[in-house]
């Protein structure tokens, strides 16, 4: 059990502000939206050391709590039960329901012991069943990879038109990485989109990686395309823009590469004035100008 010492320091606030001290240091959405949970009931920065964050796994640290200094955990049920005591029946019992009710689940523990338990559910975006359908349109396979709960990943997957047997659940970032790189050992091409730090590997390893311009600085860094705008149909957007923008080059080439092989031999042979062979440039130049701006 906890230490009788840190019995008067059990209040709602003081657990909060234990959290939110921890949490703040993580951009993960969980951690997001714990921080903004506990700002919104009073709770305030506490002194921390000895910081230690794990991806897919949670954070840690010693946080200074008046005159004691408990080593504070939160994370995933599965790895707090690692590092503390059996959980007591409400611990479970709350980890139970939320789990129950699809919620990803952390568990905040002192010194060993699971003190308590913030459950979050996923807001899905009003346009991501209509971007999963238009992807299938054009012949991409979507997959759902994501560390949360497989209830929490079951309900988005079947809310947006993912099938189940593209679906994993309690991925790790490890995890993401080995399975683009064996969906890739298929020899398929991988987009993967991306907003957090447990993205980061998986987006430097996919063929075109995309990130959201909401998420962390991690992804977006490593991200190939960068979406400013919320909406998920951006992507849609950006590999259209991506196959005009290609088509577009071919053409400029095919053009300038038919173009000279015509025009250099008629100009070396003093077939054409000088001021024609100007014009016929200009003209040419012309064409590569407009036909790149019909893009927009």
């Amino acid at each position: 059990m906890l230490g009788s010492s840190f019995a008067p320091l059990l209040d709602e606030k003081t657990i909060l502000s234990s959290a939110l001290s921890l949490e703040s240091q993580s951009d993960h959405p969980v951690a997001k939206a714990i921080t903004s949970y506990a700002l919104s009931r009073g709770a305030h920065q506490l002194p921390i050391s000895e910081l230690t964050q794990t991806p897919g796994i949670g954070i840690a640290g010693r946080v200074t709590i008046k005159d004691k200094a408990p080593v504070v955990i939160i994370g995933t049920p599965e790895s707090i039960a690692h590092s503390t005591i059996a959980f007591d029946s409400a611990i479970s019992a709350a980890i139970k329901a939320a789990e129950e009710q699809a919620q990803a689940v952390a568990v905040l523990a002192w010194d060993g012991v699971a003190i308590a338990v913030f459950a979050t559910a996923d807001s899905i975006k009003k346009d991501a069943a209509a971007t999963i359908r238009e992807l299938h349109k054009r012949g991409i396979d979507s997959w759902l990879i994501t560390g949360d709960t497989a209830e929490s990943a079951a309900r988005v997957a079947h809310e947006v038109g993912i099938d189940n047997a593209r679906l994993m659940a309690h991925a790790l970032p490890e995890d993401k990485l080995a399975k683009i790189s064996e969906l890739q050992a298929r020899g398929n091409k991988v987009a993967m989109i991306g907003d957090g730090v447990n993205d980061a590997a998986a987006l430097a390893q996919s063929d075109l990686s995309i990130a959201m311009g909401t998420g962390t600085d991690t992804a977006i860094s490593t991200a190939d395309i960068t979406i400013m705008r919320p909406e998920l149909m951006g992507i849609v957007d950006s590999l259209q823009l991506a196959g005009k923008t290609l088509k577009t080059i071919k053409m400029n080439l095919t053009w300038a590469f038919l173009y000279n092989v015509v025009g250099i031999p008629v100009a070396a042979l003093g077939l054409m004035s000088p001021m024609y062979a100007a014009g016929a440039m200009a003209l040419s130049s012309l064409f590569v100008v407009t036909n790149s701006l019909r893009i927009r």
